[in-house]
Formats: C-alpha cells, structure tokens, sequence
C-alpha cells in the first residue's frame, strides 16, 4: 500500500466571522484522507471564536491570542504542521472540491517541485464569481520580473521550505511573492491548468483597501533582490525584466487605487524598460488616460472590455 503524504493547511484569521466557516468547511469537506488543520486566530472581538469551537473536534490545532499579523499567525501555523506537503488559506478564501487531491497529484508526477500552484476564481463578498485568474508556467526569472500567482491555490514541499525559511513578518501585501521567490530559487514551480480555489474581494480586503501598499512593498522586493548574495547576480542578468515588471505591478495597483497620473507614470517607466509587459495592459492605460481627463464615467466600458477581453483569452 502506497502510503500517502500528509497535507497540512494553516488558516490565519481576524474578525472575519462573515466568511471564516466557509473558508473552515472547504478545508474539512476536502476528499484528501490525509489531511491536518490549523485555524490560527487573532484574538478576534466578533463570533469568530463561537465558530471555530463548531469544528474544533476536527481541527488539528487552534488559537485565539493576539498576533503580530498574518505572517506571524502563518508562521505558527506552519511550525505546528507536520504535514509533508503544507499550504496556508485565508480566512475570507475557500477550496474548491478536490484541491488538495490535485495539488498531491502534482507533486507525486513532479517529485522536484518546490511549490504547486493552479487557477483562481475571483469572488465578491457574496460569493459570486466575476472572474478567473488563469496562470501560465511560470520560471524563476517570470518570478523576478513580478509575474504574480494567486495565494490560495498554492501548495508547498515542506523541506524546500524549510530551506527557504518561514514567511518574513515585516511583509504585509507580498509575503506570499517573497517566499514564491526564495523556493523558487532552490526548486522548480509547477502550474496544474485546473481551478483550485476561490479568493475573495470584498471592501476590507487588503487587495482593495491597500492598493498603493502593494507596489511599495514591491520595490523593496526590487532593493532586496539587488542587494542580497543569493539574488544579485539573477537581478542584474535580467535587471530590465524586473524593472519592468515591478513598474507595471506598481501601475496596476495605483490604478485601482484611482491614483491615474502615478498609474501612467509608472506604466511609463515599464515602457522604457521592458516594452511588451507595458503594451500588455493597452486597456488599462487608455482607462487612465480617460479617467485623468475626467471621463470616469466610462469605467463601466472599461470593465465590460476587460471582462470580454478575458473571456477572449479563455477561448484562445
């Protein structure tokens, strides 16, 4: 008999009540029969607590204490786990039936693999789809030059991060692309072209209400890549792609923040250093421009054209 690999799942939470059972029963309901859960609270004031005593029987392990922020309650997390392979799940995000299935899957067919990642739906608060994130395989280098893969359907070889090391507490948008990074280096990251999870987008999440956080939590990503012995010699073999990248990520975000002349600023720079990651987002910088002359009212256009134009991708 085959014996099978234990997966350990870390859910860190705070005053997330409206969302917390979901993201629980979607660890719980999985069909994986080898499988450990940890639930790792922020000493939250709403009826998280009241919710995570629901399924303590089945959980592995629990807390309720007061935290230095998601990173730290990963951490812990993770240094409770005993599982071979282990994955981290936010308490406003959900699997969708089979994941851990698939991700272990992925890993027997790929024994080198460092990290296992697949698609991601985007959900509103309610739950309701209004999008697909659809991945590509991504190689180190796409990494360094800030490709981003969605959190929730990442799946992690236990002893490449332990060589890694744990998440770096002091980040708080991009700690997951951090560590992508560090595993990155020392094994290969392999896409499954299937759908594992759900991320959800709601007014509090980090993703909307700290838009202008993400770019500068990338350039330090930048400044950290150019200075550390690990890294220094990758980020000047392909210093353009990685300016490039991160010019972009930062324009992204500055958009959606509604910061449009920085947005094109930085779309700019991206041009200048890596041309084709600019002209990718066409859309969004015609969006900027429109809503810099005090056309805003045409974002509605914009989304039903960006909506199209990923349903375009799907078919293609």
């Amino acid at each position: 008999m085959i014996k099978l690999p234990t997966v350990s799942i870390v859910t860190p939470s705070y005053n997330q009540a409206r969302f917390l059972e979901q993201t629980i029963r979607s660890v719980l309901e999985q069909d994986f029969p080898s499988q450990e859960y940890f639930v790792m609270d922020g000493g939250s004031t709403d009826s998280s607590v009241e919710i995570i005593h629901r399924y303590e029987s089945r959980l592995a392990g629990w807390v309720s204490e007061k935290d230095k922020g998601q990173a730290d309650a990963i951490n812990k997390g993770l240094k409770a786990a005993g599982g071979e392979i282990v994955a981290w799940l936010n308490s406003d995000d959900f699997y969708l039936p089979g994941a851990i299935s698939r991700a272990v899957k992925a890993f027997e067919k790929n024994p080198q693999a460092g990290l296992v990642y697949g698609d991601v739906l985007s959900v509103d608060a309610d739950g309701k789809t209004f999008n697909l994130q659809k991945f590509q395989p991504y190689t180190f280098t796409d990494l360094l030059s800030f490709k981003i893969i969605s959190q929730p359907a990442v799946f992690i070889r236990r002893s490449v991060l332990e060589q890694a090391g744990l998440l770096d507490d002091s980040f708080h948008m991009l700690l997951d692309h951090h560590l992508w990074l560090r595993m990155a280096r020392l094994a290969p990251v392999i896409y499954i072209p299937e759908t594992l999870a759900a991320a959800r987008y709601h007014a509090e999440a980090k993703n909307l209400a700290h838009t202008a956080d993400f770019g500068r939590e990338g350039w330090r990503i930048v400044k950290w890549l150019e200075a550390s012995p690990q890294f220094s010699s990758a980020f000047e073999q392909n210093k353009a792609r990685i300016l490039g990248g991160a010019n972009r990520f930062d324009a992204f975000y500055l958009l959606d923040g509604g910061q449009y002349a920085a947005a094109l600023s930085a779309y700019w720079r991206a041009f200048q250093f890596d041309p084709p990651v600019a002209l990718k987002e066409w859309h969004r910088i015609i969006y900027a421009i429109l809503a810099l002359c005090g056309l805003a009212r045409l974002r509605a256009i914009y989304m039903r054209l960006r909506t199209w134009l990923k349903m375009m991708q799907r078919k293609s």
